[in-house]
Order: structure tokens, then C-alpha cells, then sequence
């Protein structure tokens, strides 16, 4: 590249004048791009800059103009100051923008810097008028929701979904650095993997034509991939699946979602449910801790308007150490309580939210494993305690305030006579 530039710059012809003229332009210093986070953050003070965003507020003043540009990389907007000569009627709330010119200090104690426009460029326009979000009107969670192509935009739905893109990068790291092996599995399925939900049915499209079928048995969007995940367990001591899974429980609770992301884990080579715990509890761990320094004013905007009071709560469950009790523990407790449940409280019975919020706070609002359920609510690979008569299978499940079930596990049954025995009952 140096001989070539260097024969260039005595050009003889015009067409070498304009080479060389491209080459200049080529090389020219451009202005730094920026997203607004890096630009807020101060350490490019007193350079050349350019932002693009979207408009959240417009001021026109007789000699200056101001306005607040997000990108969606922070919850907080740059100001944005400019000679009332660069308004035009294209810069409205919500608009596209990309602006360039130089941050400065700002004397204002709300900002540490603004940008002191040179050249504002609308490159989106929006009329406020149809625009269904108002500029100095809090609109509810039910009104934002009527709008999917335009809630992300909102502070309530751009800090969930940093915080969510943020909390799937932890995850990903805390498996990569426990030497975990991430196994992508199928969403297309022919196995409901031992009923663990309703499915979803996938059929092809009815034409004119001789009906055939795509695939050669029924197929399902998947409910899990357990299923795959225990066969890589057989070649990888460590796996773990991060993706969609789908329930077709016909229920309209919070509780119950269509599609939603789910973390499964298999460990070969362990015959303890401190292992599983030991996971469980890391991982909630690293990943929370995570979120509190990366995330800390998208946390702190649900922690101020959501759950009011709730850090605090979560400043104490990272202090301490998990609690364990058995499921046994837990019907003692339940049976105990002074509280009236909708659902009975015996030994047998599966443990309900209301039971697992009881038990949490009952135990000090720290997180809670409870251990040891009873053998006939698990699934057949559940290893056998063999603890007659109150027979158990060693399973786990780790409850969290306010919340009740987060995650829970079980040891496979590795001895093949027992196994044999469990199969024999579902014949």
C-alpha cells in the first residue's frame, strides 16, 4: 500500500488527480461514533463526536435549541445544545437523529457533558401527533403494551431488556467458566419429554394437493431439552442449554407463558445433590452480582418503581448462605402455621406457590432449597432414596422470595435394577 500511495501523489493525468483526491478523503480524520453511554461517560471531553438516536425532548428557545437523544445503550438521554438556526420542523419528539459537534462540559449539575451541536440530520421523522406515546404524559404498562413495535423505546422496556440481555451474557459466562459445554438443542421435536408440559403441535399447511406429511412421525415445538442434554452428558461431563421452550397450557397468569427461555444443566460423574446445589447457588450467585454492577440504574428504576425496597431484600439473600431443609421440614412447617392455604399442607402433596412464599419467608426471606421429595411426585429417573416408609427420590428445588420456585434438579438413577422396577409401572 505505501509504494502505491507514494506513486500517486505526483499524478499526470486527471484521472490521476481525482486517485488522488480519493485517496485524501479516504484518509481524512472522520468525527469519532459514539453510543450515548460512551458519550455520557466524559472520556472523550472536549472532541469531535457524532450520536445517533432518537429524540425524547424538544426546547426551542429564541438563540438556542435543546434536545435529549437516546439510543437505547443507557438509561439516560445526552443533552443535546444547538443554535436555534439548526431547528426545522422534520426535529420532533421521536424522531431519528444523528448529530455531530463537540462534547463539552456542561454548566448544568443535572449532566456532566453535553454535546454543542454542529450539524443536526433528521433521518427518521415522526409526527407527534399520531405518535401514541406523549412527550410529558407516564403512561400505564397496559397502554405501553398496545404498542410492541414502539414499547422498547419506553424507560420501563429498554431497562428490561438490557437487564435480560445482560443476564443472558452471565449466565453464558458462568457455564464457560465452569468448563460447562453448550449444547444447542432442537426446537422442532418428536418427544414431550416425559409430559413435563402441554405441546405445541406443528402441522403442515393444507393445500389443493395430495396431503403429505413433512415429517415421518408427530412433531412438537419443544417443552425441554433434557432429553438431549442426558445424551451429550454421556460424552461431556459438563452441558448446559440456553433457548426457547414452549408450554401450550391454556392459562392467562403470569405464571404461565407461551414461550419463554429456559437454563438446563446436566453433571455426569456426581452422586451428590450438594453438587446440584452448589451449581444452583453459584449461578444465582454470579449472575445476580452481575447484574447489580452492570445494570446498576436499570436495577435501581424497578427497584425505586416496582418493587419498592426490594434491594435492600436483595442485599441480604447475597450476604448470606442459602438455607436447606427437606420437603419432611417443610409439611412440618406448613402444617404448623397459623396461615390458612387454599391447598392442603399433607405429606404427598405438591408443594404450591403459596406453600414455597410461606416457607421462604418463614426460613428469613433467604434463598431456600428444599430436598428430598416425596418418590411418587418425580419422574421415573429421579434416584431411590430407599428410605422407607416415607419413600423419597433425592430431588431439590431452590425457592426465592416473593417468587417460590426458581429452579430445581434431581440425581438420575444410575443402578439399572431400580430403574427396571420404575419402568415396569408405566407399562
Amino acid at each position: 500500500m505505501l509504494p502505491l500511495a507514494a506513486k500517486v501523489l505526483v499524478p499526470a493525468s486527471a484521472a490521476g488527480r481525482g486517485m488522488l483526491c480519493c485517496i485524501r478523503c479516504y484518509c481524512k480524520r472522520t468525527q469519532n461514533l459514539l453510543r450515548v453511554c460512551e458519550a455520557i461517560s466524559g472520556d472523550t471531553l472536549g472532541t469531535n463526536i457524532k450520536v445517533q438516536g432518537w429524540v425524547r425532548s424538544v426546547r426551542a428557545q429564541k438563540d438556542n435549541l435543546f434536545l435529549h437523544v437516546n439510543d437505547g445503550s443507557t438509561l439516560q438521554s445526552l443533552q443535546v445544545v444547538a443554535s436555534s438556526e439548526l431547528n426545522h420542523r422534520l426535529l420532533t419528539f421521536g424522531s431519528a437523529v444523528v448529530v455531530s459537534g463537540s462534547l463539552v462540559k456542561s454548566p448544568n449539575q443535572k449532566q456532566a457533558v453535553e454535546l454543542k451541536a454542529e450539524q443536526i440530520q433528521v433521518v427518521g421523522e415522526c409526527n407527534p401527533v399520531d405518535f401514541p406515546f406523549k412527550i410529558k404524559k407516564k403512561h400505564n404498562i397496559e397502554y405501553i403494551r398496545q404498542f410492541p413495535h414502539l414499547r422498547c423505546r419506553t424507560n420501563a422496556f429498554s431497562s428490561l431488556l438490557r437487564i435480560r440481555s445482560e443476564a443472558t451474557a452471565a449466565i453464558q459466562s458462568y457455564f464457560k467458566e465452569n468448563n460447562f459445554v453448550q449444547i444447542h438443542t432442537p426446537v422442532i421435536t418428536s418427544n414431550d419429554c416425559e409430559g413435563a408440559g402441554e405441546l405445541f403441535h406443528i402441522e403442515e399447511i393444507e393445500t389443493d394437493q395430495e396431503k403429505s406429511h413433512f415429517f415421518s412421525v408427530p412433531a412438537y415445538l419443544t417443552v425441554s431439552g433434557q432429553l438431549h442434554l442426558e445424551v451429550m452428558s454421556g460424552a461431556f461431563p459438563r452441558v448446559y442449554t440456553l433457548g426457547p421452550t414452549f408450554r401450550a397450557e391454556n392459562s392467562q397468569s403470569r405464571r404461565h407463558l407461551a414461550e419463554f427461555y429456559m437454563v438446563e444443566a446436566e453433571i455426569s460423574f456426581t452422586h451428590s445433590l450438594e453438587d446440584l446445589m452448589k451449581v444452583m447457588e453459584e449461578m444465582f450467585r454470579s449472575v445476580t452480582e452481575h447484574l447489580l454492577t452492570h445494570c446498576s440504574e436499570d436495577m435501581d428504576l424497578f427497584h425505586k418503581h416496582v418493587a419498592p425496597g426490594h434491594r435492600d431484600n436483595v442485599d441480604t439473600m447475597m450476604r448470606k448462605k442459602f438455607n436447606v431443609i427437606t420437603y419432611t421440614e417443610a409439611i412440618d412447617i406448613l402444617e404448623q402455621s397459623p396461615q390458612k392455604f387454599v391447598f392442603k399442607t399433607e405429606w404427598g402433596c405438591d408443594l404450591q406457590t403459596e406453600h414455597e412464599k410461606y416457607l421462604v419467608k418463614h426460613c428469613g426471606n433467604i434463598l431456600l432449597f428444599v430436598t428430598d421429595y416425596p418418590y411418587d411426585l418425580k419422574p421415573f429417573y429421579a434416584r431411590d432414596n430407599q428410605d422407607r416408609p416415607r419413600h423419597t427420590a433425592a430431588a431439590v428445588d431452590l425457592l426465592v422470595p416473593g417468587v417460590g420456585e426458581l429452579c430445581g434438579g434431581s440425581l438420575r438413577e444410575e443402578r439399572l435394577e431400580p430403574l427396571r422396577a420404575r419402568l415396569a409401572e408405566y407399562e
